[in-house]
């Protein structure tokens, strides 16, 4: 009992020591089954007795808890189930890890202890086993399924020749991400789109809504350190502001020099945080910004719109709301993004009345993307647990850091042509600092489009009028 006591302790020091915040991507998955069984087994044969099954992997947990302690973020901090985004953080953290990890380490135990004490078999605990070794070969060939992204396509379906499909990794800031990269011509103009979150990983939706782009640009999607694909690359101590608009500037640099020519950024909501501060660290870059869901100051726009539900729960007479809403008190909210999360579930209920283009929703429903995109043919079974990882995780490192940001003061000018797509259903917390921060711009360019039937995402709502948005009036203004 004491030898297998030692191998848990063993078991969760190799594993923190190996992937700290648990499995993240497919090989470390594999490695994490290899380990459970390699130790359960061990285990099982040390001490013959049919409580290692249950002793064995609750010391090992009980040991990385300690170890997790000093981890940051949601999934691996201490967990919270008292709220839907606590339990999610958790099923994300640790039931992930007992499914990959624990879950072969009982199966090794079990089966070893029993080989270890001999003597016949019953035909239930033999199908048993057998069921078990299916559901683990399974599991492995899952957690090894290559990630994808369809070809480029014309009107008649077929590929188009000489057209660019395809899922890469670079280097940036010392640390692997992820691009998406896909074009009709590679010798058309760089769009770099930067989405929203931050910790949100919009690849399958870049490659749907933004795929009529692909006709004037090679339109790359960008999973940022944290998210989706890159969510390997979150080391709390990296993940800052600087570097996150370090990751931009540089990645835009690797695109010039791959593909000639300045880079075109589209952001999207944290998209266009970052967009505007690579524009206006690097202007030799970029030939032209485009702002979607434009942001401006996050305190600001969480304080309007906190207000704003105070007035809907006052005028319609919803006490619960009211008493939640004041017992979070008003933003920045203390238990990120625990609170944010429950704030941003009632936007709808701000929302004017609007409906978003029938192109839009009829692209959207026959692309069949899931929740978060995480049916999306670029995602490996581990990637799609990281879209959700990224969500809550980066969320509530980064979100704290750009509370002080205000562009009214903190960019007043750009060097860059800058264009807003504007929704009029806009939340006007957030639509309204926009066009204050726009009216006051100085650009060497700058227009604004309005749409009555958008809101926040208007980039993707507007996928029917986007092209010709761009062809006429970005790429001119970007080539002047």
């Amino acid at each position: 009992m004491l030898v297998a006591l030692g191998l848990a302790v063993l078991s969760a020091a190799a594993s923190y020591w190996w992937w700290p915040r648990g499995p993240v991507t497919g090989l470390q998955g594999l490695a994490g089954m290899g380990l459970g069984l390699f130790f359960g087994a061990l285990a099982g044969f040390v001490w013959h007795s049919r409580l290692v099954s249950l002793v064995l992997p609750l010391a090992h947990v009980l040991v990385l808890e300690f170890l997790w302690r000093t981890q940051v973020g949601p999934t691996v901090a201490t967990p919270r189930l008292d709220d839907a985004t606590g339990l999610l953080a958790f099923l994300l953290g640790r039931g992930i890890y007992a499914l990959i990890v624990l879950g072969p380490m009982v199966f090794a135990a079990s089966q070893a202890g029993a080989v270890a004490r001999g003597g016949r078999r019953s035909w239930i605990a033999t199908l048993a086993g057998g069921f078990g070794a299916l559901i683990l070969v399974v599991m492995a060939t899952g957690l090894m399924w290559p990630a994808s992204t369809p070809p480029v396509l014309n009107a008649s379906g077929q590929v188009i020749p000489g057209s660019v499909a395809s899922l890469e990794h670079v280097r940036l800031g010392g640390r692997d991400a992820w691009i998406m990269v896909r074009a009709a011509d590679p010798h058309k103009p760089v769009l770099l789109y930067l989405s929203g979150g931050p910790g949100q990983s919009d690849l399958p939706f870049a490659r749907v809504l933004l795929e009529p782009l692909t006709a004037d640009y090679v339109v790359v999607g960008f999973d940022q350190r944290g998210t989706g694909k890159s969510y390997p690359a979150l080391h709390p101590e990296s993940l800052t502001l600087d570097r996150a608009v370090a990751d931009v500037t540089e990645l835009a640099a690797i695109l010039n020099t791959r593909f000639g020519g300045r880079v075109t950024l589209l952001g999207e909501s944290w998209g266009t945080i970052l967009g505007v501060l690579a524009v206006q660290r690097r202007p030799d870059l970029f030939a032209a910004y485009v702002g979607s869901g434009q942001m401006v100051s996050l305190r600001e726009t969480d304080r309007r719109i906190y207000r704003d539900l105070l007035n809907l729960a006052a005028t319609s007479g919803d006490a619960n709301l009211a008493a939640k809403l004041r017992a979070l008190g008003e933003p920045p909210y203390r238990d990120m993004p625990i609170s944010n999360a429950y704030v941003m579930g009632l936007y709808d209920k701000l929302y004017k009345p609007y409906t978003p283009p029938a192109d839009y929703r009829k692209l959207g429903t026959n692309a069949n993307l899931g929740p978060w995109g995480v049916l999306g043919s670029e995602y490996t079974l581990m990637d799609k647990v990281n879209v959700l990882r990224g969500l809550v995780d980066t969320f509530a490192i980064m979100y704290p850091q750009l509370q002080t940001l205000d562009f009214r003061r903190d960019a007043p000018s750009l060097k860059t042509p800058v264009f807003l797509l504007d929704g009029a259903a806009e939340l006007p917390g957030r639509r309204d600092l926009a066009l204050e921060w726009f009216k006051r711009l100085r650009a060497p360019a700058k227009r604004s489009f309005t749409f009555s039937n958008s809101a926040h995402s208007v980039a993707f709502e507007q996928v029917g009028r986007l092209p010709e948005i761009m062809r006429e009036n970005v790429q001119p203004s970007a080539l002047r």
